[in-house]
This record gives structure tokens, sequence and C-alpha cells, in this order.
């Protein structure tokens, strides 16, 4: 089972990843190392951004309602 689990290793690190990462892996800048961290925050952010101005623009429509019938504690 171990050289399974290492066949697996050695197929992402060794063929399907060997020309798409190393150029980032093996570059002098830390800035170019690190782009695609950077892409995936760009992206993140802007989805968070949207999604609360989407909740924003609901919560002001007035659609929800708020009222508080299922516990009476509440």
């Amino acid at each position: 089972m171990k050289s399974f689990f290492e066949g697996i290793a050695d197929l992402f690190v060794n063929v399907i990843f060997k020309y798409t990462m190393d150029p980032f892996r093996f570059a002098e800048s830390w800035a170019i190392s690190n782009i695609l961290n950077w892409m995936f925050m760009l992206i993140g952010s802007a989805a968070f951004i949207y999604w609360m101005l989407q909740l924003k623009k609901y919560n002001d429509s007035g659609e929800e309602d708020t009222s508080s019938t299922s516990h009476s504690y509440l």
C-alpha cells in the first residue's frame, strides 16, 4: 500500500506539476514564487466583497421575516 501512495506522489511531483510549478518554485523573487497565492487571495477577496454586497442588498430590501416565533425567550 505504501508503494501505491508513493506512486501517486511521484505522479504529481515529477509528471503533472513538473513543468507548471517548478518555475515558480525556483524563482529568485519572493513575489514571483508566491504569485499563485496572490491570485487566489485576489479572487477570494473579490468573491467575498461581491457576497457581502449581495447580502446588504437583500437585507436592505426587507424581504426576510425577522419575527421571533421559534422560541418564547427570543
